[in-house]
């Protein structure tokens, strides 16, 4: 019988948060991670909204920190977000061979869950804090919960401390980052992935 993996829940502001996180993480995409098989970090949100701008964030500093190889999807110039979402998701099943997507976005949560980072195997539901029905996408994913749900959702993610939301964003991009290095991007790996670069995958997105 298969073991369910519980997701890891994490707060931002606990002492190695970040390596936390990277190992949460590593464990999680290790197992699914195989030669040749290109990665997707396919980071969900809009930089129009405080709390949801949490994806493109983490997006942004992703593009600076990954490896080689990695293809970082959504940040602040260029956001995937509810509109381009389906757009996004066929680009990366078009461009890239099987690829692995880790997704990571913004969520609301109960009053003592806010800072709350989880890491999880199996895809993402993406708008479900806004009772948006959107696509689930991914083979892992990473949240970050910035608000309390329950009540005008989108009000209370335009309402959510930047200065929260940017202090996670930094976390849960040092912890990814930190879990992609450990990976092994062999040349294999890396000329699979070289097939579908950021730009290929980002540019022609409607923002």
């Amino acid at each position: 019988m298969e073991t369910v993996r519980e997701p890891n829940r994490i707060h931002y502001g606990s002492p190695d948060a970040a390596r936390m996180i990277a190992d949460a993480l590593y464990s999680v995409l290790a197992p699914l991670h195989g030669p040749g098989r290109p990665l997707v970090c396919l980071c969900i949100g809009t930089d129009r909204s405080t709390g949801d701008a949490l994806g493109p964030l983490v997006g942004r500093a992703l593009h600076r920190q990954t490896p080689p190889g990695v293809c970082v999807m959504g940040c602040l110039e260029d956001p995937v977000h509810a509109s381009n979402l389906h757009e996004a998701i066929g680009r990366v099943q078009h461009v890239a061979h099987d690829p692995l997507v880790l997704a990571i976005d913004a969520c609301l949560g109960r009053l003592e869950t806010v800072g709350t980072i989880t890491v999880g195997a199996g895809p993402l539901c993406p708008g479900a804090g806004v009772n948006k029905s959107l696509p689930e996408v991914g083979a892992a994913f990473v949240t970050g919960t910035v608000n309390v749900g329950g009540f005008m959702e989108y009000f209370v993610l335009q309402n959510t401390r930047l200065w929260l939301v940017v202090a996670m964003a930094e976390v849960i991009a040092a912890g990814v980052a930190g879990a992609l290095g450990r990976l092994e991007l062999g040349p294999a790996r890396e000329a699979a992935a070289g097939a579908a670069t950021p730009d290929m995958l980002a540019g022609a997105l409607v923002v």
